[in-house]
């Protein structure tokens, strides 16, 4: 409840009792609650047959109801019915819940099914439970219209850094479901493991999905002395394929290459330098990289043949991203098959071998996509981008007319730290709170009007080097999977970051009652104040802030600057603290915002407070180059 008494002040308070995430474009509350009562029925139109038994599995457990079909020329009490509005789309419902009865109209099966999880969440959270639960049954009256923003809504997990077991995919793919993300996207191939099952290949798992032992932290040339692997055979894969989809999720499959494939290399030397290998047992980015021989590019081939055979999915995901090219640059073969190609750098023969993977891939009548740095030497024809590095690669994609997924470090990768706390478990290194998530938009102002619909959507990254427990995953990935999901969701200017925080703390509760593993909150991840473009000048200015919610003691306190979004970064030249209305500190330290983030934190070592006293922070701000600037000042605790 931490959060929703720290974020009420802006909200609408019936938008807070609903607490939906993500949150629906159009919600209207009609009246007060209604009953839910054990005689409850349901029924539906032929097409949506299939979510009857969902929605049974969902509620009966907690609630003891079983939902029988309703009676000939006897009302529903839940009503599926397809809808003729196709403006809905594919994902798109409305919800209606009276005295008289729910209904969720939809134009296909995946917005029905998104009307039930929204109808889901507005019962009280026990009902997430496996077990029955002494509760008042009840769901406001709502009149509910809903349709995504973007297409590609998902989360990416790396199972080849660490290999996690079918059973807590299953567990995973059930959490994208509840909030309405629609792919995972599963990494299952880098040079520290390889888990997919290549029946031409069995070398592949036979060697390359075993390490002998990972080192310990970030290198320190010290390892655990653990054996770690496993892999997924192509019955396993299918089975995960077949349970996403029953949950209207694509299930995108990643196979590195040309780089990322020493695991690969490790069981078939043949195809890098020829030289052994073994399974890397460090992180980061090998030299070691695939040739890219005539037979070495038909390997690849094969291998995303059987891929495709598992995996249905439009797109196929064969990464290129951090390829060296000193191999490549010191191989006397290499460099006359680049001359017999017309090839005049490495970043070209890079590219030729993305088009080899693209034309294939599209005879196959599927479409390639990869990390933005398939761009260097010139994207392939039918080749959708993943921008990672920033946006520029999603803005470069797009601007060429060719499809992009947003997925940059500063606001898509969940493998950095949520916190500065010092007790937070070791992560890969960086620094994304969860309001830095919410505030990305994908829908840059780069891009030109008329190439917007190029960008598909947005995804959350959980690369996996220092998660080695599914119960980490868990941890790294909610709540920032929740933002993830509004940001994909939800449209740009219904979105505000203290809404989802008055939502966020009931949302919580659900994710407890699953048993999720999540970061919890404190407040050190709410902001204390923000600032807005009214507020901003070119010019130094004198401003203030209302921090007396957040300093609620005597001690020492950092007050941070961060920006959340906008054209233009805001810079600090010197900031006070006021207590009672008597100075207790100054800071003069010039401070930037933005990109560059320097010197934004200012340090009040001494706060002493008597009761009932205002706390006013005070700053000489000015933002750079225009007055868009948006951002949060947050209040921690020494």
């Amino acid at each position: 409840m931490l959060i929703a008494m720290m974020a009420l002040g802006n909200v609408a308070p019936a938008e807070v009792g609903l607490a939906l995430v993500p949150r629906p474009q159009e919600v209207r509350v009609t009246g007060a609650p209604v009953p839910l009562n054990p005689t409850a029925t349901i029924a539906s139109d032929p097409e949506f047959k299939g979510l009857e038994r969902t929605w049974r599995e969902w509620v009966r457990p907690a609630t003891g109801f079983s939902f029988p079909p309703v009676s000939a020329g006897q009302p529903a009490t839940l009503t599926l019915r397809k809808s003729s509005d196709v403006t809905l789309g594919e994902e798109g419902y409305s919800l209606s819940v009276t005295p008289q009865g729910i209904t969720v109209l939809a134009y296909r099966p995946a917005g029905a099914f998104y009307g039930l999880q929204t109808l889901r969440q507005l019962l009280p959270p026990a009902i997430y439970a496996r077990t029955r639960q002494s509760v008042e049954w009840t769901i406001p009256q709502v009149e509910i219209r809903d349709v995504p923003r973007f297409q590609w809504r998902g989360l990416m997990l790396d199972v080849a850094r660490h290999y996690q077991p079918v059973k807590e995919i299953k567990r995973f793919i059930d959490l994208l479901a509840m909030h309405k993300l629609n792919t995972f996207h599963m990494h299952l191939t880098d040079d520290q493991g390889w888990r997919v099952e290549i029946k031409k290949y069995p070398r592949l798992t036979e060697i390359g999905a075993w390490r002998s032992e990972t080192v310990i932290g970030r290198n320190t040339g010290k390892f655990d002395g653990i054996p770690h692997g496993g892999y997924y055979t192509q019955d396993e894969l299918r089975e995960i394929v077949a349970y996403a989809a029953d949950r209207f999720i694509t299930v995108v499959p990643e196979i590195d290459m040309p780089g990322h494939m020493v695991a690969a290399i490790a069981a078939y030397p043949e195809l890098g330098d020829g030289k052994p290998a073994e399974v890397m047992k460090e992180w980061g980015v090998s030299p070691r990289v695939l040739n890219t021989r005539e037979s070495t590019v038909q390997f690849c081939r094969d291998v995303l043949d059987e891929v495709m055979a598992i995996f249905p999915s439009r797109f196929i995901h064969i990464g290129g991203d951090e390829c060296p090219k000193d191999q490549w640059r010191k191989d006397p073969e290499e460099q006359q098959r680049m001359r017999e190609r017309g090839l005049k750098t490495e970043y070209e023969l890079q590219s030729w071998f993305i088009r080899q993977m693209d034309a294939h891939i599209q005879s196959r009548g599927r479409r390639l996509i990869g990390w933005d740095e398939i761009l260097e030497g010139g994207l392939a024809d039918g080749a959708a981008v993943m921008s990672w590095r920033g946006t520029a690669g999603g803005v470069a994609a797009a601007k060429l007319g060719k499809d992009t997924v947003m997925s940059p470090t500063s606001h898509m990768y969940l493998d950095y730290y949520q916190s500065r706390n010092a007790d937070e478990p070791l992560a890969i290194g960086g620094f994304l709170p969860l309001r830095g998530v919410y505030s990305f938009d994908p829908m840059v102002a780069e891009i030109p009007e008329d190439k917007r619909h190029h960008v598909l959507g947005v995804q959350g990254n959980l690369w996996t080097e220092y998660m080695k427990t599914y119960a980490h995953v868990e941890y790294m990935a909610y709540p920032r999977g929740c933002a993830v999901a509004e940001v994909g969701w939800t449209n740009q200017n219904l979105r505000s970051f203290d809404d989802f925080l008055a939502r966020l703390g009931v949302h919580l509760e659900r994710l407890t009652v699953l048993g999720v593993n999540f970061r919890p909150m404190s407040p050190e991840d709410v902001p204390a104040a923000a600032w807005s473009p009214e507020q901003m000048s070119e010019e130094w200015q004198e401003r203030e802030w209302d921090l007396t919610a957040a300093i609620k003691a005597s001690g020492a306190y950092r007050v941070r600057f961060e920006f959340s979004h906008g054209a233009h970064r805001m810079d600090i030249r010197w900031a006070e603290l006021w207590v009672g209305g008597i100075r207790a500190g100054r800071v003069e330290q010039l401070g930037t915002t933005g990109g560059r983030n320097e010197g934004n934190a200012y340090d009040f070592p001494s706060v002493n407070l008597s009761p009932g006293s205002k706390v006013t922070l005070r700053a000489s701000v000015r933002s750079d180059g225009g007055t868009d600037s948006h951002g949060q000042i947050l209040v921690e605790r020494r």
